[in-house]
Order: structure tokens, then sequence, then C-alpha cells
């Protein structure tokens, strides 16, 4: 997207070519103290190279570079960036009443095609006065992301737009998700279910059985996020969208043989 008044496109235009709603081009940051916001950006940066790390592991980590923190704080900040470790544990929370947890449906399946499985996620994405959520829809064959979407809450229904956009293009056989509220909530399994498609969720603390997501994560904080402090939320579109172009069209994937995404996308397709 081209920055807003550096060009002749209407911002209302730009937001329909990259498949984005127009609102999102107006959330302000989620406000946070400075020090929180510091302490979010470490905590962000520590869990993409150690996302096995819990709570106290991240306090000591914190106390270690010279960030007396308590394990409540860390804690808090760690839900509200929707971070969780990667590891077994017992399942110490349920979803909101009325939400049904699905199976996990695929252990064992071997993904031999596109449009087979997909998969979405939600990640922290810091500001330099904020931070905002992502949301991406991936087919698990070819890595190819279908759709994305920003939203400076949690709460809001920003994946159902993601949703959509992305069931505008095809209809996978299996959907996979972790078991967050926003996925287990019946908006969400009810477009799938309206569409014939099969849901599985992880198991919780299984962020590995989302697999795919979890290193395009990786590959968008080191390859774009990392290297560029976006300001405000303008800018994290119009970066993300530039970095998702550039990852679904041009970034070759050794597991692809050295092909792009979407060139694997649209040939199976």
């Amino acid at each position: 997207m081209i920055e807003p008044g550096h060009n002749s496109i209407s911002v209302r235009r730009q937001s329909q070519l990259i498949g984005l709603s127009r609102a999102s081009l107006y959330y302000e940051p989620a406000e946070e103290s400075a020090k929180n916001l510091l302490l979010m950006r470490l905590l962000d940066e520590q869990y993409t190279r150690t996302p096995f790390y819990g709570v106290l592991k991240m306090t000591a980590w914190l106390r270690e570079n010279g960030h007396p923190v308590n394990c409540k704080r860390v804690r808090r900040l760690l839900r509200l960036m929707g971070l969780e470790a990667i590891y077994q544990k017992p399942r110490l929370s349920i979803p909101s009443p009325g939400h049904q947890v699905y199976p996990y449906l695929l252990r064992g399946m071997k993904v031999t095609r596109v449009n087979q499985v997909w998969s979405a996620d939600i990640t922290y994405i810091r500001l330099l006065a904020g931070f905002v959520y992502l949301v991406a829809i991936i087919d698990w064959y070819s890595r190819f992301v279908l759709s994305w979407e920003v939203s400076t809450t949690m709460e809001s229904e920003f994946w159902a737009s993601a949703l959509t956009r992305s069931l505008q293009v095809a209809r996978p056989e299996i959907f996979n998700t972790d078991q967050g509220s926003q996925f287990t909530s019946n908006a969400f399994t009810g477009i799938l279910k309206d569409h014939e498609i099969a849901i599985s969720m992880d198991g919780r603390g299984r962020a590995l059985d989302n697999i795919f997501v979890e290193r395009l994560w990786r590959s968008v904080k080191y390859e774009e996020v990392y290297l560029h402090d976006y300001q405000n939320t303008p800018q994290a579109i119009a970066g993300l969208g530039k970095y998702f172009r550039f990852y679904n069209g041009e970034r070759l994937h050794q597991s692809l043989d050295y092909k792009t995404p979407e060139a694997v996308y649209r040939m199976s397709a």
C-alpha cells in the first residue's frame, strides 16, 4: 500500500486493492506504559527465539538483562500479547461458555495437495508507541498466505474478515487453529460449518501442531517487523502488505523445491 498523502489513489481504493477493511487504516494503537511497551518488545523477540519459555523463565531472562519485574507482570503482558509457551501441560482453562473444542485431525496425516488443510493464527506486532494484532490464513501444502488482517484488539472480529476473503479464493477440506476464544467462537466455527469444512484444533500449549503458521510468524518477525520500527498502524499495514506480496510471490522455499508459495498454489489449485 502506498502511504496516504503521496499518491493519487484514494485510501478507499487502496484498501479495496489489497483486500483490507478500510477501518483498519484508522486503528489507534493500544495504550500501555512506555516501560510495558519496552518489556513487550523484549518478550516478543525472546519468544520468537525460545517459544518454549514459560512465565518463570521469561521473568528470569528479563531480570538477568537488567529489567527487575515480577511474574505477575510478565504473565499479564504475555497474555495481552497472546503468547503461550509451547509444551505439554495440564489443561488449566476451558473455552468460553457455549464454545466447543474440536479434536485435532492432522496427527499422522500426509498433506499432499493444496486446499487440503488451511490454518489460522494471531500474533502480536509491535509499533513504536503501541501494538496491533495480525491474523493470517495459510495453506499448509503450498505455504501460500491466502489472507491477513490487522486489529488493535483481540476482541475484534477481524479474523472473520480474513476468513471471508480467503473463502472467496477457495475452500479447504480441513481448517486447523488453536483453542483461542476467537477460533472456538460460534461466529468463527459457524462460518466453517456453513461451508462444510472439517474443524481441527490443536492441543492446549501445542503450538507446534500448527507449525506452518509458527514458521510464518518467525519469517514475518525476523524478515520484516524487527527490521522496521512501524510508527503507526498504516505503516504496519503497508509494510506487512509489501512483505506478504514478497513472501507469496518472490520468497523461495527450500521445502517447496525452491519455488514460491504462489507458484505452488496456482500450479496445484
